[in-house]
């Protein structure tokens, strides 16, 4: 099998709109998987600023699926929960961290790269993300839209694997965002289809 073919450079990551933050997330793929399964019921800010605030508390300069996924999960909980809290939910997201990390172990020998090294095509990348614990569809679609668009991991059709996410030009997701101006965007297309949906259930 061949590695996906890379047609875009990575670009500088800015989704936690934080230097230091991003920084991690620039050099550490298992942060930046991380910044993705936190990104729910909190500000798209805050999660993908977690992994890097997550680093500093188990005295790291990166992230390693191995001592997460084998920490005690009490004390990792307390980690999560330490203000300023990583989540609004520490003990359940706590707990999902590490219930991924341990997917990672047993699924990749603690390597999330491998993940994406050797797929074929965007539909295999999809469908490997999409077995990681706490990455749904949608979820598992963005992804792989933030891959392709700013890590260059660009398998062959992966902008179809990743649906409307992976489409050039537009503002739906954390695969967009590369500057402020551009998370305002992805905030009204969000609020866009929340009044939308808000407005066929009341209808």
């Amino acid at each position: 099998m061949h590695p996906p073919r890379s047609r875009l450079s990575a670009v500088p990551l800015s989704l936690s709109q934080d230097a230091e933050s991003d920084a991690l997330l620039d050099r550490d793929p298992l942060a930046l998987l991380i910044g993705m399964l936190l990104d729910q019921q909190i500000p798209m800010e805050h999660a993908f600023w977690s992994p890097a605030e997550l680093a500093r508390r188990l005295g790291r300069d990166a992230l390693d699926a191995r001592e997460i996924a084998g920490y005690d999960p009490g004390a990792f909980i307390a980690i999560f929960a330490t203000p300023r809290a990583l989540h609004r939910y520490p003990k359940s997201m706590g707990g999902r961290v590490q219930v991924l990390c341990q997917a990672i172990v047993d699924s990749y020998d603690g390597d999330v790269t491998l993940i994406w090294r050797d797929v074929t095509d965007g539909k295999e990348l999809y469908a490997r993300l999409l077995a990681l614990p706490g990455f749904g569809a949608q979820k598992a679609q963005i992804f792989t839209a933030l891959l392709g668009k700013q890590r260059g991991i660009t398998p062959d059709g992966w902008r179809e694997a990743a649906g409307g996410y992976g489409e050039d030009g537009v503002f739906k997701s954390v695969a967009d965002v590369v500057s402020p101006a551009t998370l305002g965007k992805v905030r009204e297309y969000k609020q866009a289809q929340k009044a939308a949906k808000k407005a066929a259930a009341s209808g």
